[in-house]
């Protein structure tokens, strides 16, 4: 199985709703953590909400640092989004997704988060079983997939 971590500064939405996809989306092929710079004290209630009405259950989730993961090196590190406010964690591949904060919007905007997030969980799954593999692109000093 490969090891994928998804970052976030608070872990408390993106990672979570990444993470909770790749658990469930990913059995057998990843092994999903998540994790942020700076923690927030619990997942966001709307993630929760919108995880749940697709099938995800993230209320047993808790939002956690970097030194509280059990796993110090990952096949894969993917940030959602934070860019440099995250810090790089040993991984063969570093990934950025550029997904918008759902922190503060409305449910609508959290469904349409939720459903990007879950198609970037099942584009790196596709990739992983096509033994693909995942190409980093350099441009404007960030790194992206694809």
């Amino acid at each position: 199985m490969k090891k994928v971590l998804f970052v976030c500064v608070e872990n408390a939405c993106r990672s979570q709703m990444a993470q909770g996809y790749a658990r469930q989306l990913g059995k057998g092929i990843l092994e999903a953590y998540s994790a942020g710079s700076r923690p927030s004290c619990a997942v966001n209630p709307s993630a929760i909400k919108v995880m749940q009405e697709d099938g995800v259950d993230l209320s047993v989730y808790k939002p956690k640092g970097f030194n509280e993961l059990p796993v110090k090196n990952f096949d894969y590190s993917i940030t959602l989004g934070c860019q440099d406010s995250c810090p790089l964690v040993p991984a063969q591949e570093h990934i950025q997704w550029q997904i918008e904060d759902p922190k503060g919007r409305d449910l609508d905007f959290f469904r349409f988060v939720r459903a990007n997030i879950k198609d970037q969980v099942q584009k790196l799954i596709r990739r992983i079983l096509a033994g693909e593999g995942l190409k980093i692109t350099k441009g404007d000093n960030n790194e992206q997939a694809f």
